[in-house]
């Protein structure tokens, strides 16, 4: 016969090997929490601080792009007046963000 029978090897540094597989997974994971993780935790704290901090009188822009003075505030829900005799009521998690004083006019 020409052709002579192949036997399987034993496997050599069966530890070692398996940490350097996993050495790309683990380095994907921090990169994802330093580039995407970290930051929106950062934004949804700066949110939290500017919406526990409105004061009546504070001129605000909504999620739905409205531009009004906080005129009433309550636990859960603000008034906001839109325009001389409009308010109405929304959550406060819906002020996005909290303009100087004399923009609205």
């Amino acid at each position: 016969m020409l052709i002579s029978p192949a036997y399987a090897q034993a496997a050599a540094g069966g530890t070692e090997s398996t940490l350097l597989g996993m050495l790309p997974l683990v380095l994907m994971f921090v990169v994802l929490y330093f580039v995407m993780i970290r930051p929106q935790l950062k934004r949804q704290k700066e949110h939290k601080a500017m919406v526990e901090a409105l004061a009546k009188g504070d001129e605000v822009v909504t999620a739905g792009g409205f531009l009004g003075k906080v005129s009433k505030i309550g636990e859960t829900y603000i008034g906001v007046e839109l325009a001389d005799g409009l308010e109405v009521q929304m959550q406060r998690s819906a002020v996005v963000q909290v303009l100087p004083k004399g923009t609205i006019k």
